[in-house]
């Protein structure tokens, strides 16, 4: 009789389900939200399509075909071809590479200075907390686009002259140093506001209990930081990057848009329209195809990042409960 109601009881136990983790969970509040669903796609295909251009496009972004110049869509070029005879769905395509590239290392440089950068001024205070706050106040002063505006149009010309100077003209010739310029441009001034927003979260977190206690036992401050207060900053920090990169693809675009950026024949898609945009802005349907689409999936891009994290900001709000 025994053994049979302890059969019984094992048999009708409820089976415990495991609940997701912490990440799952943020992940599925995320992407329940549409609009950031859609940006997320978008977001992916982007970095696809730019680590798989040489794939992908179905032209060398420079191949000329000068049987059909100023072509409009067809079967042998999918979104026709520009007053050079390039394809412009290769172009289209590799100035996601460009543009890809140039997010990527510009966010990294962000993080290399304004992640150390403000972790130390919110950390540590005094003088070195005046110093890089006056510094991003200096660089808060001018208007964000236009100082890297400035910045690129000053540098280019002196990078180039050094490269040529120093027996580097293939290299200059070869536009990989116009990545280098918009690099530093938008690196310069981008990372003053992570660095502040850093020193805030800081702040925030370096007077909880966990992080006293820490210190109070001997915990080498490198370690405070590192393990105890940067971690449990790191959700908002996740987000400004996130909405960040937009940015970022927004001022390639501009840059380049004004002729202080990638240069012809780099593929971006900023100069991709402000090659075609003085010729054919009264002519359609060229229009359409040469100026409207770069500017429309330009516009997508940045709109996606916006979207997702806007979302992800939403996911990781501890105050939020499902």
């Amino acid at each position: 009789m025994t053994t049979t109601i302890s059969l019984a009881t094992r048999t009708s136990a409820p089976t415990l389900k495991r609940s997701p983790s912490p990440w799952m969970r943020i992940a599925l509040r995320t992407l329940r939200n549409i609009p950031a669903l859609i940006g997320f796609l978008l977001i992916v295909a982007f970095f696809f399509t730019a680590l798989f251009a040489n794939f992908l496009a179905p032209y060398s972004y420079d191949k000329q075909d000068l049987d059909n110049i100023e072509k409009p869509p067809s079967a042998q070029h999918w979104l026709g071809t520009d007053s050079l005879g390039r394809d412009m769905l290769s172009r289209l395509i590799y100035g996601a590479r460009s543009s890809a590239f140039v997010v990527l290392l510009v966010t990294v440089v962000n993080l290399a200075l304004g992640i150390p950068l403000g972790a130390a001024a919110g950390y540590f205070g005094g003088w070195l907390e005046n110093l890089i706050m006056r510094t991003t106040e200096i660089l808060f002063a001018f208007p964000g686009l236009l100082f890297t505006f400035l910045i690129a149009a000053t540098i280019r010309p002196a990078v180039l002259d050094w490269a040529r100077s120093n027996g580097f003209a293939d290299l200059a010739r070869s536009g990989y140093l116009d990545y280098a310029v918009v690099i530093i441009a938008l690196g310069f001034v981008g990372w003053a506001g992570l660095a502040r927003f850093v020193r805030g979260q800081v702040l925030t977190v370096k007077e909880r209990e966990y992080v006293i206690g820490a210190r109070s036992i001997g915990v080498p401050t490198w370690r405070v930081i590192g393990r105890h207060i940067l971690p449990n900053a790191l959700a908002p920090i996740i987000v400004a990057l996130s909405m960040g990169m937009g940015f970022i693809a927004l001022s390639e675009g501009y840059l380049s848009y004004l002729g202080i950026g990638l240069q012809p024949p780099n593929p971006s898609w900023g100069n991709i329209a402000a090659e075609n945009f003085g010729r054919y802005w009264r002519t359609f349907p060229q229009f359409l195809w040469l100026v409207f689409i770069p500017g429309l999936i330009l516009t997508l891009i940045v709109l996606a990042f916006a979207f997702f994290g806007d979302a992800l900001n939403e996911a990781l709000d501890p105050e939020l409960v499902d």
